[in-house]
């Protein structure tokens, strides 16, 4: 049961890119504000990369007088934690400032998911400085559960192997987290009552998440996954809010 609503997390990313086919326009001009942030990130993961090799000689100064292997494993442990960190901190932070900048784009593509599903209204979006005020919060977060995943790789003997997992599994689950809040906020759910409606359906939610960020991980991934994760994630919130309404219905009958 949890495996098949996890797929269905995925699958609803799948429907995102789907939406290609519906409207090329909005979702072609989603492209231009994820290319202009990938770069940005992708300079800051370059340099981290060139930069890796002496940073863990550096942080692992005890380790030089070490015989081989011990002292590549170690080094390559250090190396592993930072990267754990790297993966959560890129994504997160990609995600926080593509939807700053991308707002009006990316409102377009809510307004026309949410009218293709058909329902309520949903309101007018949420604003640049709402979402310059969340991508600062949502930023913040990643920088929080970026050194909980490098201190992860500490862990003897599972480290390399955790950190870099875990880093894919959080950062999965704030995506879906942020992706998911304007079908939610836009009808005046605030944030207490949402981690409540979502509760039920975490299975779903990471199954999305986790999905998303594996498509990050592809060069230009980020990219072309960006459109289709804004569009995923609004068909994955009506899923849930729809979820709740009829159960509602079914309480009162």
């Amino acid at each position: 049961m949890v495996a098949q609503r996890f797929l269905l997390g995925v699958r609803m990313l799948l429907r995102g890119f789907g939406f290609w086919r519906r409207q090329p326009g909005a979702m072609l001009l989603g492209l231009v504000p994820a290319a202009i942030v990938w770069v940005v990130v992708l300079v800051g993961l370059v340099a981290l990369g060139f930069s890796l090799p002496g940073l863990t000689v550096w942080a692992t100064p005890f380790a030089a007088g070490w015989i081989e292997p011990w002292a590549t494993i170690m080094r390559t442990t250090v190396g592993a934690i930072v990267l754990g960190g790297a993966i959560v901190l890129a994504a997160v932070t990609f995600t926080g400032l593509t939807l700053m900048v991308g707002d009006p784009f990316y409102e377009r593509i809510w307004h026309a998911v949410e009218a293709d599903l058909g329902g309520e209204p949903t309101g007018d979006g949420i604003g640049f400085w709402r979402s310059a005020g969340d991508a600062v919060g949502f930023i913040g977060l990643g920088i929080l559960v970026s050194l909980g995943v490098a201190l992860s790789g500490l862990v003897p003997v599972i480290g390399g192997f955790l950190a870099p997992v875990l880093g894919v599994v959080l950062s999965g689950r704030l995506l879906a987290w942020e992706l998911t809040g304007r079908a939610f906020e836009s009808r005046g759910i605030p944030a207490d009552v949402r981690r409540t409606l979502l509760r039920g359906h975490r299975a779903r939610l990471l199954g999305f998440g986790i999905a998303t960020q594996l498509c990050f991980m592809v060069p230009l991934g980020a990219v072309f996954t960006m459109p289709a994760a804004v569009a995923g994630a609004t068909m994955l919130a009506r899923t849930v809010l729809d979820d709740v309404a009829a159960r509602a219905a079914r309480r009162v009958e």
